[in-house]
Parts: structure tokens; sequence; C-alpha cells
């Protein structure tokens, strides 16, 4: 037993353990290699938000992985929802009271160390739960310090891999530098951050890059599209050059647990021209808004 960990509920293989005792194989392939995926769902008053796209993202990285899916959309819902009310149950909180934030890994398997991939073993499924953290009151309002960094990951980085050493190390970069997050640029052009996307507002236009092997394609891709077609903003993707980024009116950062938050400093820079240069701007908050609507008709 593991008393470092929380005694937060998870599931493991067919079993809900408390977290501090879920125990998995030294041969399994997703410690040995990373040879998996995972999915991050965050919940709302007990409700998964954008869970068909969550489905649908991990079903994809799965299929590129060829590790078969071992459920089907009802039981992954199924199995999201009991997580959130053993937490209920175990916290004295009621999963209506407060929001919550799902990790799901997949990995290939329990086998003997080898890099081909081996075929006809059971997939190791592995989920946890555990109470939501996001950005403060003050972090939404005033934005957040950010640094750039190449992007040395990968050439597959639309797989949402457990293979996560590039962005550990990205998202240090940023740490030792005491800020936010990492943006990434490859070849001059941007692609995301260690565990962001990035958007770029120019014009009035929100701008990010395109969906390709690249860049992870968030949830929130699809979201902030909806959420720019709904308040009348002007929504593109495509390559940006490094140069867009330093000189754009604003820039942003989305991910579950960031949902839209403004970087207002780059490289110790202010963002921005003007009045607003270093400031949240207009577009931002806009966004912000139609994210909390969007959290509210959740269901």
């Amino acid at each position: 037993m593991n008393d470092t960990l929380p005694h937060h509920p998870c599931y493991l293989n067919g079993v809900f353990t408390p977290l501090n005792e879920a125990k998995i194989s030294v041969m399994d392939r997703g410690f040995i290699f990373g040879d998996g995926v995972y999915e991050v769902v965050p919940v709302y008053r007990g409700r998964p938000f954008r869970f068909a796209q969550h489905m649908a993202r991990l079903d994809r990285s799965l299929r590129e992985l060829r590790i078969p899916n071992p459920m089907s959309p009802e039981q992954w819902q199924a199995l999201v929802r009991e997580l959130v009310a053993r937490l209920a149950s175990s916290s004295g909180v009621p999963s209506d009271q407060g929001d919550q934030i799902i990790y799901i890994q997949v990995t290939r398997g329990v086998a003997m160390r080898d890099h081909v991939m081996p075929a006809n073993i059971t997939p190791t499924l592995f989920a946890m739960v555990n109470p939501m953290r996001t950005p403060t009151e003050e972090q939404f309002a005033d934005g957040v310090a950010c640094v750039t960094a190449d992007d040395f990951r990968w050439q597959k980085a639309h797989i949402k891999s457990t293979s996560l050493l590039g962005a550990v190390f990205a998202r240090q970069i940023s740490f030792d530098a005491g800020a936010t997050e990492t943006v990434m640029f490859r070849d001059g052009y941007l692609s995301e951050a260690a565990a962001s996307n990035v958007w770029v507002v120019k014009d009035g236009c929100v701008i990010g890059s395109p969906k390709d092997n690249l860049v992870l394609e968030g949830i929130r891709y699809g979201l902030i599209e909806d959420m720019c077609r709904s308040i009348g903003v002007p929504f593109a993707l495509r390559r940006i050059r490094r140069e867009e980024v330093l000189d754009a009116d604003e820039l942003l950062l989305s991910s579950a647990t960031k949902e839209v938050l403004s970087i207002t400093t780059l490289d110790g820079q202010p963002v921005g021209h003007g009045a607003l240069r270093g400031r949240r701007g207009p577009i931002s908050q806009r966004l912000h808004a139609a994210y909390q609507a969007a959290k509210q008709a959740a269901g």
C-alpha cells in the first residue's frame, strides 16, 4: 500500500479499488514502453463534458496503436458515472456540488519484453477520478505567463499517447522559469503547448494550428469553433508562423483543466498592443463566458 497516494476510487481491469492499493504487473507494456493511450474527461455537476468527443478521440488513438478498445461507449460512460458516484460517497461531497476529472488509460497489456507488438493479449484498463483543479479567478482575469521552446517531440503528436517524456521536459522548461506553460514551435511554426492547445487572436479572428500529426487535436478544438460561431467571431485553422504569435493581439491556452486561459506574458514580454498590452483581451473574455455557459448546459 502506498500511503502517499490519495484513497480516491479507481478502476483497474474490472475491479474498483482505492488508488493507493492499485497494482499492475511490471511487465505491462505501458510501464515498460509507454505503449498505451489516455484520455482526460472533465465532469461538471456529475455529468461528463463532451463525452462523445473524448471517446471518439480515445478510439482513434487506440486504432493508431492497434490496441482493441476494451469497452463500448456505453460501458465507458457507465464506468465514469460509477467512479464519480464512488468519489462522492467516499468524500461526502455530492457529485452535483463539485467538478471532477476522470483519467482513463489503456495499455497494450502484459507480455514479455519485445519491441514487436504482441498479438492476442488483453489490454490493461485503468481509470481514476479526482476533484478538478482549474485556474484561479485571478488567473482567469489577469492571464498567465508562458515561455517558448522548440518542439522536440516525436512526429505523431496527434496520438494521445502515454509516452509523455517529451511533454514532461517541455513543461519542466516553463516550471523552471516560473511560468504556466511552454509554447512550442516546430520549424518556425506554432504547434502547441506542453499540455494545452494554443490559440492566436489577430484582428478579431481566432486562429489555431491545423489538425495534423504534429498537434494533438484537443477536445476544445471543436468547442472553441462552436463558441466562436455562437458569439460571431471568425475562426480559422492554418499554419501559424512564430512571428505571428509574437505579434498577436491575444494568445490563449485551452485544455480540459485550463478551459480558456489568456497568455498575457510570453518570454517575459507583454502580449498584445496598445491599452490591452499585457492584459486579458476581449475575445478571451467572451470565450471564457461562453465556456462557462457550455459547462452549465453540459450533459
